[in-house]
């Protein structure tokens, strides 16, 4: 399999492995989802929609894509959902050994496992942030402890994890929290959630962004959209106070669904990742 694009749209220059500081790791793997399927699409609909931004980053005033952006050819072909997570923590830890920064593209949530792995190895005091509408912490799925249902129950056993905008879990999940968890019925009503967020974690940061979190107002294009979600200034001024205080070591980003009527959520799951990107490399 080989996509029509790589992230950007970018020209040879900005796209050699070698001198590039950012990998793109799509991972179109949808074997666990149980409502919406979909996610397997998100990938390629993401490239898509990133070759047809503009490169210039109003708000950081820098182009990162300058600063070099290779897109990995797509990891896909598992028969199960144990063999993903491996393939993508060895793909994750390779670049990780060559010091490059990764983005990893899903998918439904369950790829993130081994993204987590890879990274809680190379930086063991690692605090995972995760933005989501679900806690993903049981312990087991329909007969998987790497289905998407259990996603930070697979990274709570090997680092912190710090959870924002949660609406949807099982009794049992709750029973079991003991994670730091910001409800999005909480933070709503508070102006200060975002510092509070920031101010949990520890230094190194791993982004896990289930593109869930946000509102289906403007992201319907999920595999089990929940209402009362983030929008779009509150996420990015989060994200923005992380970056710009703690060392962010690499993120991803899951479960676009996309719908060929509406490519406005591509688009904004593209601009997402660009605009992160601008803040993270606009720090060096």
């Amino acid at each position: 399999m080989k996509y029509e694009y790589n992230f950007g749209g970018l020209s040879n220059e900005y796209t050699n492995l070698q001198t590039s500081k950012i990998v793109i790791l799509p991972v179109p793997y949808d074997g666990t989802s149980t409502w919406i399927k979909g996610a397997d699409n998100g990938p390629q609909a993401i490239l898509e929609a990133s070759a047809n931004m503009e490169l210039f980053d109003i708000e950081t005033k820098i182009e990162v894509y300058k600063q070099g952006i290779f897109t990995a050819e797509p990891l896909y072909d598992f028969s199960s959902p144990e063999e993903m997570s491996q393939k993508v923590q060895r793909e994750v830890s390779k670049y990780l050994e060559q010091n490059k920064f990764p983005v990893v593209l899903g998918g439904e949530h369950s790829v993130s496992i081994g993204a987590i792995e890879a990274i809680a190895e190379k930086y063991p005091d690692v605090n995972i942030l995760q933005l989501d509408a679900h806690a993903d912490t049981r312990e087991e799925y329909e007969e998987s402890k790497y289905n998407h249902a259990c996603v930070m129950a697979r990274a709570r056993e090997l680092c912190s994890i710090t959870q924002v905008g949660i609406r949807s879990m099982d009794v049992e999940e709750e029973i079991k929290n003991n994670q730091t968890i910001f409800f999005a019925h909480d933070i709503c009503r508070r102006n200060d959630w975002q510092d509070n967020v920031v101010e949990s974690l520890k230094q190194d940061v791993y982004i896990t962004i289930d593109l869930d979190v946000f509102d289906p107002s403007i992201m319907p294009s999920t595999g089990t959209p929940e209402p009362g979600g983030l929008l779009w200034y509150p996420v990015l001024d989060l994200l923005k106070k992380v970056i710009q205080t703690k060392h962010v070591v690499g993120l991803d980003v899951v479960e676009l669904c996309p719908n060929n009527t509406n490519k406005a959520p591509d688009f904004l799951v593209a601009k997402l990742i660009y605009a992160l990107l601008s803040y993270r490399f606009n720090q060096i």
